[in-house]
Parts: C-alpha cells; sequence; structure tokens
C-alpha cells in the first residue's frame, strides 16, 4: 500500500510539473517581452511602422541632460519620463521595439554628423540651413525662441544687455543671433554643456546666459529663487530630429512625428510634463527686440 501510495504521490508530481513549467515559461516570456518605457504611457499601432535600429529591439536615442520636462532625470539610468522621452518611447512602441537605449555624445559631435550609436537626437536641435549641410532633421516637433536667465536681483533689459557679459551653449544658433543682431561689446563665452553654464552664472563669472526659453524656464523653477527669465528674443527656431545622413530611418521618423501630431498625442505630453515643469508659458516672457 505505501509503495502504492508513492507511485500516486510521484504521478501527481508529474503531472503538476507537466502544467507548471509550461505555465512559468510562458509568464517568463511575457515580461520578458513586455515592452520597457518607463513611466510613459504609449499609443498607437504597435509595429506599424519599421527602423533599422543600432542595437536589436531598441531604439538609441541621444538626449540633453539635465533638461527637466523635456528628459525627467539627471543620468541615463535615471530617466523615466518627460516630453521628449515619452515622445522617443512611443516611436519605438510603433516600431515594434521594446526599449530605449539612452546614449550620451556631446552636442558639438552630434552636429558634425560623425557620432555614432545613435539613431536619433531628440536634444531640442533648431533646424538650420547650415546644419542640414551635414546631418538630417525630420519635420519639427517643437517651437521655439531663445530666453535670457539672469540671478533674480539682475537689472535688465533690451539695451543693457549689450553691455554684459553673457554666456551661451557651444553650437547652438544663439551665438551667431547676438553677433549679427544685439552686437554686444564682448563675444559671449561659450561653454561645452549646460550645467556649467548655469553655474556660471550662479557664480557670477557671467551676467546672463541665453538657451530655448523653455528650458530656461525649467531651470529657472528649479533653481528656488536664484534665477529668473528676463526676457527673449524671437528667433523663430523649430526642434526637429537629428540623424545622420546616411540613416535609412529619416521617412520613417517623419511618419511617426506625423501621427503623433494628428493625433494628439504631442498636446497630451506638453500637458503632461512641459506645463508643470515651466511654471509659465514661454510666450507670457517679455520679448526682447535687438
Amino acid at each position: 500500500m505505501k509503495q502504492l501510495a508513492m507511485k500516486k504521490s510521484g504521478r501527481r508530481q508529474a503531472a503538476v510539473k507537466a502544467i507548471a513549467v509550461p505555465f512559468l515559461l510562458g509568464l517568463c516570456a511575457t515580461a520578458f517581452a513586455a515592452p520597457q518605457f518607463g513611466n510613459c504611457e504609449v499609443s498607437g499601432k504597435r509595429g506599424s511602422v519599421k527602423l533599422e535600429t543600432t542595437e536589436p529591439g531598441a531604439l538609441s536615442v541621444r538626449p540633453v541632460l539635465p533638461s527637466p520636462g523635456w528628459w525627467n532625470g539627471d543620468s541615463p539610468s535615471t530617466i523615466k519620463d518627460g516630453f521628449e522621452y515619452c515622445m522617443a518611447a512611443n516611436m519605438a512602441y510603433r516600431a515594434g521595439l521594446d526599449r530605449l537605449n539612452i546614449v550620451t555624445r556631446s552636442f558639438a559631435q552630434v552636429l558634425t554628423g560623425q557620432s555614432k550609436g545613435f539613431d536619433i537626437a531628440l536634444s531640442e536641435i533648431t533646424i538650420t540651413e547650415q546644419r542640414k549641410k551635414v546631418v538630417d532633421f525630420t519635420i519639427p516637433y517643437f517651437t521655439s525662441d531663445q530666453g535670457i536667465l539672469v540671478k533674480t536681483d539682475t537689472k535688465i533689459d533690451q539695451d543693457s544687455i549689450k553691455n554684459m557679459r553673457l554666456g551661451v551653449l557651444q553650437g547652438s544658433t544663439i551665438y551667431h543671433y547676438l553677433m549679427e543682431n544685439v552686437k554686444p561689446k564682448e563675444h559671449p563665452k561659450v561653454y561645452t554643456d549646460t550645467a556649467p553654464m548655469y553655474a556660471a552664472l550662479a557664480a557670477g563669472q557671467v551676467d546672463a546666459v541665453l538657451y530655448d526659453t523653455p528650458n530656461v524656464l525649467a531651470r529657472a523653477k528649479r533653481s528656488n529663487g536664484l534665477f529668473r527669465v528676463a526676457g527673449r528674443y524671437d528667433t523663430g527656431e523649430r526642434w526637429g530630429g537629428l540623424v545622420n545622413k546616411d540613416s535609412p530611418n529619416l521617412e520613417a521618423f517623419n511618419t511617426l512625428i506625423q501621427e503623433m501630431i494628428d493625433d494628439g498625442t504631442f498636446d497630451k505630453l506638453a500637458a503632461k510634463y512641459l506645463t508643470p515643469t515651466f511654471g509659465d508659458e514661454p510666450s507670457h516672457v517679455p520679448l526682447f527686440t535687438p
């Protein structure tokens, strides 16, 4: 009897294993196959567009950091949402990809068209004819101008700015705009990244820094009252995704951006990530004329 009971018990265990193993394997397969897009809500038809990506199964994207509202996090490993991050997540999802791969490349290097290891740069990059000679741009997804960030107690207007020490980001369009239109007394100081540029302003090494209005609004809001946005120049800039000249994906990226314009995805992302981050509408900032 004991032997018979052991045989029955063995058969029951085998039956349980026969049911459990496929179930667990299926569960694991589902877990690994689930797209990984941080806190983003993705939409649209999965796999509706084909992309040839640098890394299989992933969309490799170059951000600009720090950039609150656009990329919420201070390093690639901490970013889970933001306008451009979730824009990239929607691109990846609609292309049938499972995750985002965030890569870092210098802004100046990306603009040369020689930087490799990414599929698209979503870095608040202004489309210009000069840049289009060496890289390709998608259709625009955002319109911006250039804001003027100063310490809160700094007195500044469209005349006095010409006598101030100004700071700009290397490779940005504002340097040439200032030299050709504003004509400051001193050449602006050029910084390789936004962090040292903002640090120079905080330390009093420059009197004002000029950068995209949405970004300086976000920086002012996070400064605990240290900074304010005193004005802006209406430069009529449009931002696009940047790809290298040899990219096979430009047409597909254009399709994805147009879809997100048409279906309201960008409006939803702006309401969720940009409006709370800026603290004010960019159009409310006083307009300076050169």
